[in-house]
C-alpha cells in the first residue's frame, strides 16, 4: 500500500486529533468538580467521513470555507451536549471520559503501526 503526500498530511492530521482528544479528556477529567464546566469533544472522524462521502462543505474557492481535499481537514473542539448535567452545571461524566481514553489510545496506536508500517516500506525500498 503506497501513500500519497496528501495522505501523510492525512494521517498527521488524525495523530493531531488523537493527541489534541488526549488533551481534552485530560481537562475534562481534571474539571469533573468545577462547576459549570462543560465537557469538550474533538472532532475529525464525523468531518473525514462528511468530506468522504461527499456531505460536507466544498471549497470551491481559496477564500471559501470548506474542505479542498481530505489533508485539510482539521480537528475541532465543541461542548458536549446531552450528557446529563448536576446540579452545578457540570455534565463530565468519568466512565465516558475512561472509555474515550481508551478507544483514543487504541486508535492512536492504529494510526502509529500504519506510520511506521508505510515507513518501513519506504526503507526497504531504498534498500
Amino acid at each position: 500500500m503506497m501513500f500519497t503526500g496528501s495522505t501523510i498530511n492525512l494521517m498527521k492530521n488524525a495523530l493531531d486529533a488523537s493527541s489534541l482528544r488526549q488533551e481534552m479528556i485530560s481537562s475534562n477529567l481534571s474539571n469533573v468538580n468545577t462547576p459549570g464546566y462543560k465537557a469538550k469533544r474533538v472532532e475529525f472522524e464525523d468531518v473525514l467521513k462528511q468530506t468522504m462521502d461527499g456531505s460536507a462543505m466544498r471549497s470551491t474557492h481559496a477564500d471559501h470555507f470548506g474542505v479542498s481535499d481530505l489533508s485539510n481537514i482539521k480537528p475541532q473542539i465543541k461542548e458536549q451536549t446531552g450528557n446529563r448535567i448536576n446540579e452545578d452545571g457540570n455534565n463530565v461524566a468519568i466512565d465516558t471520559e475512561m472509555a474515550e481514553l481508551s478507544a483514543n489510545a487504541l486508535y492512536y496506536q492504529a494510526l502509529t503501526t500504519q506510520m511506521s508500517n508505510h515507513y518501513s516500506s519506504i526503507r526497504s525500498v531504498l534498500r
